[in-house]
């Protein structure tokens, strides 16, 4: 049987191509904001391309912070967090000044470059990961694989025990953090081509 994979939709961008991502893989994938759906679902999903403090604002008002935390916390569902889905994780960010679903002791911090003529925010493109071989998300990847990126934040977490992966732009910033049952990456597999689908494919067969 299908695994069975909600993508909670609160807003953000990006959706779609997740969607067809995960359904190319055999999932049995739908978008949802009804908490019920989020209750019956094998794995979770947060997505996007957003603003941090609209995109937790829409997830209180449709309630679902608490089945969130029903799914992921207590019943240890797999959930997987894509770019501003990894950086709802944290505890707060800077952008809106809004407090996060707080499963990771981090904060989110927007990227302060020195050289702007080189490094432009957001950083938008391709970039290597460095990853840890302890990574259950991340195996099978070749040594440094690239993945695209499109974002002006980066969670900064006080546990490096947390951190999966790390990239650089001008400085080394996490790229992807892992404990347990929940799994985030700041680029976007559903972008990355074959590095991405690998990716995608380890989270549902977790």
């Amino acid at each position: 049987m299908p695994t069975r994979v909600i993508i909670v939709d609160y807003e953000a961008g990006n959706l779609h191509s997740v969607y067809r991502a995960l359904d190319r893989l055999g999932a049995d994938v739908s978008v949802s904001s009804d908490a019920r759906d989020i209750a019956a679902a094998d794995k979770i999903v947060l997505p996007g391309v957003g603003h941090f403090g609209r995109a937790i604002s829409v997830l209180r008002a449709r309630n679902l912070e608490d089945q969130l935390n029903e799914a992921v916390i207590n019943k240890c569902r797999p959930v997987l967090g894509i770019c501003l889905g990894m950086e709802l994780m944290a505890r707060v960010s800077e952008e809106g000044e809004s407090s996060g679903l707080g499963w990771f002791d981090a904060d989110v911090v927007r990227f302060n470059v020195r050289d702007r003529s080189r490094f432009k925010v957001p950083h938008t493109g391709w970039n290597r990961i460095a990853a840890k071989a302890t990574s259950k998300l991340l195996v099978g990847l070749a040594a440094e694989s690239e993945f695209y990126f499109l974002h002006a934040y980066h969670m900064r977490p006080a546990n490096p025990k947390d951190v999966s992966a790390e990239s650089h732009y001008e400085s080394p910033f996490v790229s992807a953090v892992e404990r347990e049952n929940i799994f985030g990456v700041q680029f976007h597999p559903e972008k990355s081509h074959d590095s991405g689908v690998r990716v995608l494919k380890n989270f549902l067969e977790l």
